[in-house]
């Protein structure tokens, strides 16, 4: 599934194909959506906003286009009508006289007024979004000794979208790992220290991996790498996807295991257990 930062690059993308045009046409899938056509027809986009892995195509005509590409979503950017050759089912055209925004395979897409987004029942509980809004270290400090996040393991706690918007499986082990917390431990675990270098890591690194198309490790690393001739997926992370390879700082063996249904990975020594610290 994307998570934020390839939610918000693929917003920035939409925005620019329509921001402030004219939509000469529209067409949605779903039946019960078609009505809209009509109503959007000539309008113009004013903005595109990003709630988590949701976006919102803002309209001057009051009107709003959730949509959440969940596994299977993805926007493509084209000439206008030119349609890309692929087995995926449209879900959403908006076209003006230059370009076409296309979102093909995502099945979550709603027509909202503007600011029924509070009533909405997934934006309604996501989260802030580290990449649309103002949020501080501080902000989340703050928010991590709440108590009804306080005594949940991290590594259920960063996948919740109610916790923070748009942290997704990569992001989790990479957040963990920079903050050097172990992924089997809690907020009240941790201390005051760990506590702000975890914030931090979640800012820093969600912005890291916008800025630089997925990559969370060390940019300056990651480019020596690149120079080296190794590969985008052997340079992108600190951890994740990392098995058995040695940890970037110490050289340790890099650990998988299954946390929340889905895969996590950790140095055992930048990570220490709490019981064994």
């Amino acid at each position: 599934m994307p998570e934020g930062p390839e939610i918000r690059r693929a917003a920035d993308s939409v925005e620019k194909a329509l921001k402030n045009k004219t939509i000469i046409d529209i067409s949605f899938a779903f039946d019960h959506l078609q009505g809209y056509e009509e109503i959007l027809r000539g309008s113009k986009v004013t903005r595109v906003d990003t709630k988590g892995k949701a976006m919102l195509i803002r309209f001057d005509h009051d009107q709003v286009i959730y949509s959440h590409n969940q596994l299977y979503g993805k926007w493509y950017i084209r000439n206008a009508y030119n349609y890309p050759k692929t087995n995926r089912q449209l879900r959403l055209a908006l076209h003006n006289e230059k370009k076409s925004a296309l979102l093909y395979s995502a099945s979550d897409i709603e027509v909202l007024k503007d600011g029924e987004e509070e009533e909405h029942p997934f934006l309604s509980k996501v989260g802030p979004d580290l990449l649309s809004e103002d949020v501080t270290p501080e902000d989340l400090l703050a928010r991590f000794q709440e108590k009804r996040f306080l005594r949940r393991k991290w590594t259920s706690l960063l996948l919740d979208q109610g916790f923070i918007g748009g942290i997704g499986n990569y992001l989790r082990s990479e957040i963990l790992f920079v903050a050097g917390i172990s992924p089997f431990s809690r907020p009240i675990d941790c201390t005051k220290e760990q506590l702000y270098l975890a914030a931090k890591a979640c800012i820093d690194l969600m912005w890291r991996s916008y800025e630089n198309k997925g990559i969370t490790n060390d940019p300056a690393l990651a480019e020596k790498l690149k120079k080296e001739g190794k590969k985008r997926y052997e340079y992108r992370h600190w951890v994740f996807n990392r098995e058995g390879q040695l940890c970037r700082i110490d050289g340790t063996e890099i650990i998988k295991f299954r946390a929340a249904s889905r895969r996590c990975y950790y140095c055992p020594t930048c990570q220490k257990n709490p019981a064994s610290s």
